[in-house]
């Protein structure tokens, strides 16, 4: 086993937290795997796992070297193609993080199309609410909804996502319809939505005329923190909603869920894609980036 499938098998090691799992999908015998990592080891001059019965877990020399490698497979996969005949080929693996609602609703249904272009593309779809680290997690791209702070990522806007106030018709039978703002002040509930990275429960918002925003404390009945409970809570009709109109969109037009005040919406919001600053980005990247701009175009304010 030369070098660069030791870096490989280092890689698959450490993103699947295992050598008997990383031996069983490169089909090695586990004993061919650890006396690769053994020799990496002694290569590098230091310890790259901690090991115990329970876990495997990269030591700090095993996290830089993890953040050094990744590109440079990728490059040697992108060298490795340059003069075959399938150049134009989009192959390899990426690692893409998506909001959970996006992938469900959006990306996983497009996905045989896109891997039916690409055959020779392996996709690790993540579709976690949480905020990832691009560079100590291995992951290509993600998306990424609302303002951005983290200056060290290349963004790509894509632009602004339309909310929608929602309710059940359950819940307007039971508590009548708003139609303006001193309405929610009396008698209506909202479903709480902890923040991701607070935990504390955001307000109702409302954009205002200037390009600013309006927040109403409204109290609640629940509270969730993600995107399928705080829906699924609505069509219980347990409160008032606000959520992107391409995530509704189904239910409105079954008239599983009703939208109101539609004059007084909370102000649109950003979609974004960003990946690391690594130079030339990969064919497999560019051909993710350009298809998921195009999938979510329909739903974009124009």
């Amino acid at each position: 086993m030369d070098t660069l499938d030791q870096y490989r098998l280092f890689v698959r090691i450490a993103e699947m937290g295992s050598f008997i799992k990383a031996a069983n999908a490169l089909d090695l015998p586990r004993a061919s795997v650890s006396a690769a990592i053994q020799q990496l080891e002694t290569a590098m001059g230091a310890r790259l796992f901690h090991r115990t019965t329970r876990e495997v877990r990269l030591t700090s020399d095993g996290m830089q070297l993890l953040e050094r490698v990744r590109p440079l497979l990728a490059d040697a996969d992108e060298v490795g193609q340059l003069f075959h005949a399938g150049q134009r080929q989009v192959s390899g693996r990426l690692n893409i993080d998506v909001p959970s609602r996006i992938a469900r609703r959006l990306v996983a249904p497009a996905l045989p199309e896109f891997l039916q272009r690409h055959p020779r593309l392996q996709l690790s779809l993540g579709s976690g609410d949480r905020q990832v680290d691009l560079v100590h997690e291995g992951v290509d791209c993600v998306v990424r909804i609302g303002s951005l702070h983290d200056s060290s990522l290349v963004a790509r806007p894509l632009g602004r996502l339309a909310l929608v106030n929602c309710a059940s018709p359950g819940y307007l039978r039971e508590f009548g319809t708003p139609q303006k703002l001193a309405d929610l002040a009396s008698g209506h509930w909202m479903v709480g939505y902890a923040s991701p990275t607070t935990g504390r429960e955001l307000p109702w918002e409302v954009a205002t005329a200037d390009g600013g925003e309006e927040l109403i404390a409204m109290p609640s009945r629940v509270v969730v923190n993600n995107a399928e409970s705080y829906i699924a809570c609505c069509r219980a009709g347990l409160g008032l909603i606000q959520v992107p109109r391409y995530d509704v969109q189904h239910l409105l037009a079954r008239g599983e869920l009703v939208e109101v005040m539609p004059a007084l919406r909370a102000a649109s919001m950003d979609v974004s894609m960003l990946y690391p600053h690594r130079g030339q980005r990969s064919r497999r990247l560019t051909a993710f980036t350009e298809w998921f701009a195009m999938l979510m175009r329909p739903h974009l304010e124009r």
